[in-house]
């Protein structure tokens, strides 16, 4: 896996991002100060990226712009990835990319071939308005389709493309994640030829994706839509940290069984059963201990209050929330792109060990929750994307008049 670092020029520091959303002549000195409060408490730090169309004043969010964005973010992370691997782009049979709010004709997945002169007969899938769950969806599809296409690489690739979906309206559920969603990029390589087992990271054991679409209040509580005054934007329901959490159980009772000891599954469904026969209110649910079966948890970054209510229900301390809550404070969320800068986080402070089991959580629009189980088959290696980022004596701002552990 190669993960996206831009260069200083895309870097979006508070004291700028309040210039230039100040100048902005659409939004309303309350709409500003909403913005700032939900800012502080979002958990993001100083250091993110922004594209260079919304860093200008005004703003500049025309195809073009969003074309060069999604172009820097693509190329460089399959370029790295593929020459880390020593793979010729004529190699991959197989590529997936995942964007949610940018599909451009031709798409992605086409400047990607074009741009790297890939052979004619590459199966090739772009994934849109699938949320930033979308990644874990990609692998999934990846791990199908290399097993009906024996002895080739899959590459899949996680992005957002925030050029064209900024937004610039005064509907407060509309301006909250233009206080959350940065810039990032991954691109991972699958193989499923024997002669890469000796080099190959990790083996993917397991995935498990949930999708609770069928439920209206679900469905709508992440949607892109216009606001009154006809200004695109994508809306959140205040209800979506409590639909994840709901989407969540659905999930882990799927992926339970397939991943924890027996002594677990056994008290988590006599559980099940009490809870049924004697009611909810009377009988607390059971949280299986899922440090029984991984040593390692991916959460999505899906915002401060986000990553809190995950460490609250699936009961994990500082030290497993750590690279959630470093990845958001870095790169802010990033999207289906969130769960791989994690993983590296976790190989760069040297974290990974060989037989290690990596759960990697992500949620999204639909309203979906994907898991992917990886086992690790050697030590994990340096990521750029985290040099002189890692600090042992890291506080965060909401934490410096806390003694919470």
């Amino acid at each position: 896996m190669m993960l996206v670092r831009l260069n200083y020029s895309w870097k979006m520091p508070w004291s700028t991002f309040w210039s230039q959303t100040k100048s902005i002549e659409t939004f309303k000195p309350e709409s500003i100060e909403f913005q700032e409060r939900v800012a502080t408490r979002a958990g993001l730090g100083d250091d993110t990226y922004l594209p260079p169309g919304i860093k200008q004043s005004p703003p500049e969010t025309t195809m073009q712009k969003a074309r060069e964005e999604a172009e820097v973010v693509m190329f460089e992370a399959v370029q790295r990835c593929l020459e880390k691997a020593n793979v010729k782009p004529r190699e991959v049979g197989i590529l997936i990319v995942n964007c949610s709010l940018f599909c451009p004709t031709p798409s992605l997945t086409a400047m990607i071939v074009n741009h790297f002169k890939m052979r004619s007969n590459i199966q090739t899938y772009n994934l849109s308005g699938m949320g930033c769950s979308a990644g874990v969806i990609s692998i999934d599809l990846a791990k199908d389709l290399l097993q009906v296409h024996p002895g080739t690489y899959a590459l899949v690739v996680s992005t957002e493309n925030i050029t064209q979906n900024w937004y610039f309206g005064n509907d407060r559920s509309m301006l909250i994640p233009n206080t959350l969603f940065r810039v990032g990029g991954a691109a991972i390589l699958l193989s499923n030829k024997r002669t890469d087992w000796w080099r190959a990271k990790y083996r993917l054991v397991t995935t498990v994706r949930t999708h609770a679409g069928a439920e209206d209040e679900k469905y709508s509580c992440i949607f892109q839509q216009e606001d009154a005054e006809g200004q695109m934007g994508v809306k959140l329901a205040k209800s979506v940290v409590a639909t994840g959490g709901e989407v969540l159980k659905k999930n882990i009772t799927t992926l339970g069984p397939m991943v924890l000891p027996l002594s677990e599954q056994i008290i988590f469904f006599v559980n099940l059963i009490l809870r049924k026969l004697l009611g909810k209110k009377r009988v607390r649910q059971y949280v299986p201990n899922f440090k029984m079966a991984f040593e390692h948890f991916c959460i999505h970054t899906g915002g401060r209050g986000v990553i809190d209510q995950m460490a609250i229900n699936l009961n994990l301390n500082k030290y497993d929330m750590e690279p959630s809550r470093e990845t958001l404070w870095r790169y802010g969320n990033i999207s289906s792109s969130s769960v791989w800068y994690e993983m590296a986080y976790m190989e760069t402070d040297k974290r990974i060990r060989k037989g290690d089991r990596v759960w990697q959580i992500a949620f999204g629009s639909g309203f979906k929750v994907n898991s992917a189980v990886w086992k690790a088959m050697r030590r994990g290696s340096q990521h750029t994307v985290w040099e002189r980022e890692i600090r042992e004596d890291q506080v965060y701002p909401w934490e410096s008049n806390s003694n919470d552990s």
